[in-house]
């Protein structure tokens, strides 16, 4: 009898820590992240987009010289838990050769949401900034994204044929694998953990937020696509990298730079690299 209790104790109290885990990780404290688009010079306009489930998203409009139509648009997408700031170097060396659009996720930074989905429902964020520029008339429009918001640039290109070039740099390639990697230190029952938070997904969000996958999301491109990482990220495993560049085996048009460092780490020539891509893809 104390053995059958101590294990309904023990099945709780893990239910309980999938639980929490769950919520902490789509509630995760968010970062404050300093900075402004007039420290790197960047004259940029402050906007409120709405996506097609309703939130309400921050952005920063950084328009360049030219007819829209004939000038090549980026957006920029921050990674988890940061903020649109965190990329303001790079679109410092991004303009004036692109006219970007630099957004908050739903949840983080400026913009309203109750959570964030890690990749989801952030596809909508995505739509919603393409639809921006495309009704000001941008008609050639890339995706640049860090992280979180590389795996998003990738789920959102597979479905929106607006998009015509993905820059993604140290994205993962599917949640539930990195889930496990996360929770390694638990071995065996990170399986289970990893189900159990599939299952709170389905329950409180109403999906099962890890499908799609950024990497079966690759499969499907034949745009242009650069993704940019390193062996020694100790944040997104370089397993995601050789799961993504098995998945975009079949275009020509992928090209892969593998370099050292930390995640969020830029080798030296990453923005001149970044620039010639989309200068490159988007002409």
């Amino acid at each position: 009898m104390k053995v059958l209790l101590w294990a309904l104790v023990a099945c709780g109290a893990f239910l309980a820590l999938s639980g929490w885990s769950f919520w902490m990780t789509v509630c995760p404290p968010r970062l404050t992240i300093p900075g402004t688009p007039a420290d790197y010079r960047l004259a940029a306009e402050a906007m409120r987009l709405t996506t097609a489930d309703g939130v309400a998203l921050s952005a920063w409009l950084v328009p360049t010289a030219g007819v829209p139509a004939d000038v090549p648009a980026v957006v920029l997408l921050h990674g988890y838990p940061a903020a649109k700031s965190d990329l303001l170097p790079i679109a410092g060396a991004l303009h004036p050769k692109l006219t970007l659009l630099l957004v908050d996720f739903r949840y983080f930074g400026d913009s309203g949401g109750r959570v964030t989905t890690l990749g989801f429902r952030e596809r909508a964020d995505l739509r919603a900034a393409v639809d921006f520029l495309a009704a000001r008339g941008h008609t050639r429009i890339g995706v640049f994204g860090y992280s979180l918001g590389g795996a998003v640039a990738l789920l959102g290109a597979a479905e929106d044929p607006r998009i015509r070039a993905v820059a993604a740099w140290a994205p993962f390639a599917d949640l539930r694998v990195l889930g496990r990697q996360v929770y390694g230190i638990l071995g065996p029952l990170k399986y289970p953990l990893v189900q159990l938070m599939v299952l709170w997904s389905r329950l409180t969000l109403g999906a099962d937020i890890t499908r799609p996958s950024p990497e079966s999301a690759a499969a499907r491109l034949s745009i242009p696509v650069q993704i940019t990482a390193s062996r020694e990220d100790e944040q997104i495993p370089f397993e995601h990298v050789e799961r993504l560049q098995r998945a975009l085996a079949g275009n020509p048009r992928a090209e892969f730079h593998i370099g050292g460092g930390s995640h969020g780490e830029r080798v030296h020539d990453f923005e001149a690299r970044l620039v010639a891509f989309f200068t490159r893809a988007l002409r």
